[in-house]
């Protein structure tokens, strides 16, 4: 989908629905609706670090992607420390605009990603020629690094999801991502 609408508004899209989902979770009253909420939201986030990595093949060459990626990776236990350090406060809200404590965490974990991603949505360049911050010789660069990379992978395919389930790699990596998320929660 980050292929077909574009980096910035898929991640708009999908951090906007991310935020109002995970806000909504304040309204959540019984057991059914609790994991109605959350499915939507894991459908909503689905493809959020697919998209950010596809949107950082944009920007950077291989040589310098993995640092990129790794900076980015490391933000989500970061978020989480945060909010944890603020969860306590936030608990303690507790009756404060008719709201239970676990509301306000709901409510502080939602809107700001709601914030962001209109951001995201109003002001992401889609890739370096975009911008007006990089010298012409920058983005020549970039744009000559990330044409050879091409070069080399050959060009793109386009087989399918079904194809892609087929392959032996992307079924491991779904079994280990599968495995990872399950050891979390």
């Amino acid at each position: 989908m980050a292929v077909r609408f574009g980096s910035r508004v898929w991640l708009a899209r999908i951090m906007i629905t991310w935020g109002l989902l995970s806000a909504a979770t304040m309204f959540v009253t019984a057991p059914w609706q609790f994991y109605t909420v959350r499915f939507l939201l894991g459908v909503a986030e689905a493809g959020f670090y697919p998209g950010v990595i596809w949107y950082f093949s944009h920007w950077f060459p291989p040589c310098h992607r993995g640092r990129a990626v790794s900076r980015f990776y490391i933000a989500s236990p970061l978020s989480s420390v945060l909010l944890g350090a603020i969860s306590g406060w936030l608990l303690a809200l507790d009756g404060n605009a008719n709201l239970r404590g676990w509301q306000w965490l709901f409510l502080v974990q939602g809107l700001p990603t709601v914030l962001v991603g209109l951001a995201v949505w109003r002001w992401l360049p889609e890739r370096p020629a975009d911008v007006s911050w990089l010298s012409d010789d920058e983005k020549a660069w970039i744009e000559g690094e990330l044409a050879r990379e091409q070069a080399r992978m050959g060009p793109p395919r386009h087989d399918g999801v079904l194809a892609a389930l087929r392959n032996p790699r992307v079924v491991q990596l779904g079994i280990l991502g599968f495995l990872l998320i399950g050891a979390i929660t």
